[in-house]
């Protein structure tokens, strides 16, 4: 890869990482659909803004459609998904839980796209599982059904996340691609259409007990513009520029940035646990990616 594409892939694990210190601030005190909804709903007033100012062209030469079904897989279900877990899981978990993007991404193209699978891809998936369930078992949180719920959660969510990046390869990048900014708008534009009637509905059937104060507000336009309006942007970009698996390896990264955002700003406390389930998940990332022999 590229110097410029590395760099793009850390500044895009830093800003991620920082969203899981967000939601863990917001989504207790407003509940999952309102965090997941305002995330997406601010991410895409934000680009509209964005693609104004910029004066970007609206012409999504016929992929709106692809657009919206792409973000209601990549962005509405996951932020849904996320928001249950930052319920009950700390940030550095769910941080390290979405690492396991990258084995979700081989094991659904090699089902569902004829991708190969080499034994050290197959081993690497394992590793990572394992990895994973060293994390949830050896922790300060107690194993127990809620953190059951939160891991199953977050590894749902990684699976949108690996279907997504084949996804957008298949139909954005076709016929001269779509420009990123574009992508993201229509991505953010199908989430907020998906997640609109369920949270209408959750406000009127159970709305918060609290709609927080500006702490929360000032959390979600922070986990709206910059780690998902912005963060898209450079997502789609990296998509188009070095292919979804490539891509996906940002989340390697990420969990240091979310266990120290976590630590440094929450008081999350740390454990061995964080140091084994990273490792074994670093392990089977360098299986999966590692070129395969001729």
């Amino acid at each position: 890869m590229s110097p410029i594409a590395i760099s793009r892939l850390l500044i895009l694990a830093a800003v991620w990482g920082a969203s899981f210190l967000f939601m863990r601030i917001i989504a207790p005190v407003l509940g999952t659909l309102p965090t997941a909804f305002f995330r997406v709903s601010i991410a895409c007033l934000g680009l509209l803004v964005i693609l104004a100012l910029l004066r970007v062209s609206w012409d999504f030469n016929g992929k709106l459609k692809a657009c919206l079904v792409l973000g209601m897989i990549n962005s509405g279900i996951p932020a849904t998904l996320y928001s249950v877990a930052a319920q009950v899981l700390p940030a550095g978990y769910s941080a390290i839980f979405n690492a396991t993007t990258p084995l979700m991404g081989v094991l659904i193209g090699a089902l569902c796209f004829r991708e190969p699978m080499t034994p050290a891809k197959l081993s690497g998936i394992f590793l990572g599982l394992f990895g994973v369930g060293i994390l949830s078992g050896a922790g300060p949180v107690a194993f127990d059904a809620k953190l059951m719920q939160g891991a199953l959660s977050c590894l749902a969510a990684t699976a949108c996340y690996g279907l997504a990046g084949f996804l957008a390869r298949r139909w954005l990048d076709q016929q001269g691609g779509l420009d990123s900014r574009l992508s993201a708008l229509g991505s953010m534009l199908g989430a907020t259409l998906l997640l609109l009637p369920l949270f209408s509905y959750s406000v009127l059937t159970q709305p918060p007990a609290s709609w927080g104060g500006w702490q929360v507000w000032a959390s979600l336009l922070g986990l709206g513009l910059v780690c998902t309006a912005f963060a898209y942007i450079l997502y789609f970009r990296l998509i188009s520029e070095i292919g979804p698996v490539k891509s996906s390896t940002v989340t390697f990264m990420i969990p240091a940035f979310g266990v120290l955002w976590g630590a440094w700003l929450l008081d999350e406390p740390l454990s061995m646990a964080h140091l084994y389930g990273g490792l074994l998940i670093a392990v089977a990332l360098w299986l999966v990616l590692k070129p395969a022999r001729a």
